[in-house]
């Protein structure tokens, strides 16, 4: 039986998309485009509802009000719950 955390070849450990998440992370997120999970409402992270009142921020759909992603600050790191989000595209800007 092999260790699950082992790299082999059909996988590489985690530490390999430092890279490419440091460079997508560094980008302006309100202007990703991103799909609900739950209604598959689309549009731009700027046009969601944000609540602060919340134990952190907490970012809703416009469309069902479903909760897209969460970010709180604890003093241990920053926890990011993106679930609701079917998916974020973050586009290239024109060269």
């Amino acid at each position: 039986m092999t260790d699950a955390t082992e790299p082999t070849a059909d996988h590489l450990d985690g530490s390999v998309a430092a890279g490419p998440l440091s460079e997508l992370f560094a980008l302006d997120v309100t202007a990703a485009e991103g799909r609900c999970g739950s209604c598959g409402a689309e549009g731009v992270m700027a046009e969601t509802r944000v609540y602060v009142d919340a134990p952190g921020l907490v970012v809703r759909c416009r469309g069902c009000d479903g909760v897209l992603l969460r970010v709180v600050q604890r003093p241990d790191g920053t926890y990011l719950d993106v679930h609701g989000l079917d998916h974020l595209v973050f586009r290239r800007p024109e060269a």
